[in-house]
């Protein structure tokens, strides 16, 4: 990704200030296609939902003499079953995410994110579903392919965040009894909980051979700890207020703060989870490019429509 290409994009600052999110994706998704084309992924992007690259041992049979004249590539031609997979999109509701220092919140990045992953997977005829939640389990749309499925899920992220808490079991826990299908799983939250109960539910997702993966989000406030003056500081979970000297209190929230993610950090690695961290000044389109990459992993590495319906 070079500089000149990164100035292109928006803003998350300008972006939010489209209040539908069907604009939202429509103008991320603009910058992401011509993005697209532009880089090394631009091949396969356009023909990733029927073709894969020929690999040794390929029958023959399967190569498309006629994308190999027009381009000089080897492509085997997927087969439907083969091409599909099924997405279940985990979104964190909870009042912690309702926190933002840029004019809009880790919610409105967060859910603006699952929006255009879920517009990318529709497009691509992959099934897609989303399970909101706080500390308890608020929505579930079942993985479908199917005409208004990107409607349905729009309108359940369009609710406001609620709850006292973040639970990342009971959300998990539910995943793993109810997703029966090998797919993709993608948990988008601030992870700013208890993690206990976390490795456990990521065991039982690993063990069903999904594919997963974890977007942190955090406001860049809550990174940097950029706060200068004493105030009485707000919980938005607990709603606790506390009075903080930033000065005082910044070394030890971030050495808390590093341990905590450190954890997060360590626990993907075990179970082969894709992780990243994401503060929400990043923009968008530059999100969508690691996640293009995973579902790539995903589509070459077996994640596809096998197993037992859900």
């Amino acid at each position: 990704m070079t500089t000149s290409s990164a100035t292109r994009y928006i803003d998350p600052a300008v972006l939010m200030q489209l209040r539908s999110l069907e604009l939202r994706i429509k103008a991320v998704m603009e910058g992401f296609m011509t993005g697209l084309h532009r880089s090394p992924l631009h091949g396969f992007s356009v023909e990733f939902t029927e073709y894969r690259q020929y690999a040794a041992g390929d029958d023959l049979r399967y190569l498309d003499w006629k994308v190999l004249a027009r381009s000089d590539r080897s492509y085997i031609r997927l087969y439907e079953d083969e091409t599909n997979l099924r997405c279940h999109l985990l979104v964190d509701n909870s009042r912690s995410m309702s926190f933002g220092s840029r004019g809009f919140t880790k919610a409105d990045y967060a859910k603006t994110l699952a929006a255009c992953l879920a517009w990318f997977l529709l497009q691509q005829r992959d099934a897609t579903g989303l399970i909101l939640f706080d500390e308890r389990v608020d929505d579930v749309i079942p993985a479908r392919f199917k005409v208004g499925q990107l409607r349905h899920i729009l309108a359940s992220l369009e609710k406001t965040a609620g709850g006292q808490s973040t639970d990342l079991t009971q959300p998990l826990e539910h995943a793993a009894s109810q997703i029966r299908r090998r797919g993709m799983v993608v948990l988008i939250s601030d992870l700013l909980a208890p993690i206990e109960g976390f490795e456990k539910s990521l065991s039982w997702l690993a063990a069903a051979g999904h594919q997963l993966a974890v977007f942190q989000i955090l406001d860049p406030a809550e990174w940097n700890f950029e706060f200068d003056d004493p105030s009485l500081f707000f919980d938005l979970e607990t709603g606790r207020e506390v009075y903080v000297d930033p000065l005082a209190a910044k070394a030890g929230y971030r050495a808390r703060l590093e341990q905590h993610l450190t954890a997060v950090r360590e626990l993907c690695a075990k179970f082969g989870v894709t992780y990243e961290f994401v503060t929400t000044d990043r923009p968008l389109e530059m999100v969508l490019f690691e996640f293009l990459q995973l579902l790539q992993h995903a589509r070459l590495h077996g994640v596809r429509r096998s197993g037992r319906r859900t």
